[in-house]
């Protein structure tokens, strides 16, 4: 049978922290159970005298106390542990086991250690009411007492008792709040952690709605119009083989650190590094109003702020240069790549025209399409450069330049 107010038995702990919180909770609840003060106080009393103990239960019965009995230390012990009272009143001379020691086992026992216990004993010498005192009782009642003596040490006692358990109640609850707390907190730094991994390779916006669950279709693949623009580093072999690898990867850290936010002001998804090349798309995975005109003030942003970025790694008499190339038309966009790392890729000839077109654009230079420049009027901001063939493609197309002064 199972034993009243059982604590419920765990052999392996979940590394979940809501399912410990949920235990604990459970826990916590049980052994306030346990421990909380019944609406009519159980009474243990504890003398090896039969009339004694008779004499107590009909004082304390009459009041409405319930009681139990043990008539040694040893039998009190085991009751004290199984009927968990709110009260002991305890006499000191018995056999086996006397009153002291028993106090000293209750106290060392945290299961029992929180029940007031009143020592009742005909011993009034000063030296055995302390040691009574140390040993852990709460009280101490010479024999003989009056009733109305006996009444008011019990309901002091239960008074302090219910005071206690009040208090562990409130610790109780503080502690599975601060344990719900904790469980809060380490789901919502997962929860950012998780955030700042798929920022790594993803938008912020597209991390987010993909972590929030609004991400139906956002990343299958689909054909689509995008905006592509690609921008790539001039003269930067001949700086590569010079410098020293630290100052390399110096400048590459510092140009990433300045485009990343611009790219993401812009609303653009950087598709990929390149080394010392990237590739940034608009309109896809999310879509955007107006991909080219976007582009373009993105290659605007990146054309006006690069040599400041890169600057401190630069060495005198050297120049690192920024050349970009703008497309818009279909790809086949999606996820490409193996299960522990995918890329979210425009697959189709508007991405390899961006790259030609980066590729021919001197230093400061930003090189746009004809069909890129068809999706607006960019008469203000843009002006014919020239007609290319652009290495791949077999026809020539018309090629224009984004304003320097834009």
């Amino acid at each position: 049978m199972k034993p009243r107010h059982a604590v419920p038995a765990v052999t392996v702990m979940s590394r979940n922290p809501l399912v410990r919180v949920k235990f604990f909770a459970k826990l916590s609840n049980s052994l306030a159970k346990r421990r909380a003060m019944r609406d009519v106080p159980l009474i243990l009393i504890v003398d090896d005298q039969p009339d004694n103990r008779s004499i107590l239960d009909a004082r304390l019965s009459a009041e409405g106390y319930e009681t139990a009995q043990a008539a040694d230390g040893i039998e009190a012990l085991a009751m004290a542990r199984s009927k968990l009272p709110d009260l002991i009143l305890l006499d000191v001379m018995m056999p086996y086991m006397d009153g002291f020691e028993v106090c000293q086992r209750i106290i060392a026992d945290e299961t029992i250690s929180f029940i007031p216990v009143v020592l009742v004993t005909a011993r009034a010498d000063k030296q055995d009411i302390v040691k009574g005192l140390e040993a852990g009782a709460s009280d101490y009642l010479t024999k003989p007492f009056s009733h109305p003596e006996l009444i008011a040490r019990v309901r002091s006692m239960l008074r302090i008792k219910a005071l206690h358990d009040r208090v562990e109640h409130q610790k109780g609850e503080l502690a599975e709040w601060n344990r719900a707390l904790e469980a809060k907190v380490d789901e919502q730094v997962r929860k950012i952690e998780r955030t700042n991994r798929l920022r790594r390779f993803l938008p912020s916006s597209v991390a987010d709605k993909i972590l929030a669950g609004d991400d139906a279709g956002l990343l299958a693949s689909q054909r689509g119009n995008v905006s592509v623009l690609f921008a790539d580093l001039r003269n930067f072999t001949s700086f590569s083989e010079k410098a020293d690898p630290s100052c390399v990867i110096s400048l590459l850290n510092a140009y990433h650190s300045f485009s990343g936010p611009l790219i993401e002001h812009h609303e653009g998804t950087l598709e990929r590094f390149l080394g010392d090349g990237i590739l940034v798309l608009f309109n896809a995975p999310l879509p955007c109003d107006s991909p080219v005109e976007k582009a373009l003030d993105l290659a605007k942003d990146l054309q006006r702020g690069f040599q400041e970025a890169i600057a401190p790694f630069v060495p005198d008499g050297e120049r690192v240069g920024l050349g970009i190339g703008i497309a818009f038309g279909g790809a086949t966009l999606g996820c490409i790549g193996y299960e522990r790392r995918y890329d979210y890729a425009a697959i189709g000839s508007v991405s390899n025209i961006a790259s030609r077109l980066s590729d021919m654009a001197l230093d400061g230079q930003t090189l746009i399409s004809e069909d890129a420049i068809n999706t607006g009027q960019f008469n203000d901001r843009v002006a014919f450069f020239s007609t290319m063939k652009l290495k791949g493609f077999d026809l020539p197309t018309r090629v224009h330049e984004l304003s320097v002064s834009m």
